[in-house]
């Protein structure tokens, strides 16, 4: 059996901390066999669902007090971040 020129990659992804348990896959068209291609959508697309980052945090072990910390900021961050973008779209 031959191998079409259309194959598709696949990479476990994991999700969101309220989806934890669930898998979601990644999937990538390779066209023309261009995999050099194909390589940098898939990084573009698991560097936007953030597993680069996590595989850094996971890579050391986090005591709960320090997760929720860490968690308690960037919460703090993106609500900031939110903040200062409806700032400039609406002016308060």
């Amino acid at each position: 059996m031959g191998r079409s020129a259309s194959a598709a990659r696949f990479a476990l992804v994991p999700m969101a901390p309220a989806d934890r348990g669930r898998v979601r896959l990644v999937q990538v068209l390779v066209r023309d066999n261009n995999v050099d291609q194909a390589l940098r959508a898939l990084k573009k697309k698991l560097q936007r669902e953030g597993v680069f980052r996590e595989m850094k945090i996971r890579r050391t072990y986090e005591k709960p007090s320090e997760r929720r910390a860490r968690e308690k900021a960037e919460a703090v961050r993106r609500h900031r971040k939110l903040l200062r973008k409806r700032m400039e779209r609406e002016g308060y």
